[in-house]
């Protein structure tokens, strides 16, 4: 990848993750970045498709995370999982999933690009979970999910240490009769 293109990509999340999605134009990101308009037409058709690939990307960097921490046989791969999502809350700003903030301004349209990829976003972690333990039934990868869910829009608002701590005391509570690794 391109260093000016990565550098719109990095650029462009940070401004969605503060400032929100119609709130930064692409003049904001341009003068952010220092780089021509041009440039960002270049690699992108428009700034739905900026959002989208923002959203690609810190997906993939957010199911690598738990895929680093799916991999310790002492504990239940759960309790691994709310360890590693633990760690992303605590590695990046309290301010919710970005995910849900992009459909929060997109959900109007069912349709929208945008909102397709924040809904397959939320079914990949769930596969995810499932072919890490293919054993753990539809019911659990749903309530450990609403683990996932509520620790990420509880740190908003709650000191993110202390969300992360009961994330890892209610997964080790809740999930305890599973197997592990």
């Amino acid at each position: 990848m391109s260093s000016k293109k990565e550098m719109l990509l990095n650029v462009s999340e940070d401004l969605f993750y503060l400032h929100g999605f119609h709130a930064i134009g692409l003049k904001r990101i341009i003068t952010d970045s220092g780089v021509a308009i041009m440039t960002l037409y270049n690699h992108f058709n428009s700034k739905d498709d900026l959002i989208v690939e923002v959203l690609l990307r810190r997906e993939q960097r957010y199911l690598e995370q738990l895929r680093l921490y799916a991999d310790n046989k002492a504990q239940s791969i759960f309790l691994n999982l709310a360890e590693g999502h633990a760690k992303w809350l605590m590695e990046h700003e309290s301010r919710g999933c970005l995910f849900l903030r992009a459909k929060e301004e997109f959900g109007a349209d069912p349709d929208h690009v945008i909102v397709q990829t924040v809904n397959a976003h939320k079914k990949h972690v769930m596969t995810l979970i499932k072919k890490i333990d293919p054993e753990a039934d539809h019911r659990s990868v749903m309530q450990f999910m609403l683990l996932l869910e509520g620790s990420t829009a509880l740190a908003e608002t709650e000191n993110v240490k202390e969300v992360c701590q009961e994330l890892i005391h209610m997964t080790r509570n809740s999930f305890k009769s599973l197997h592990k690794g």
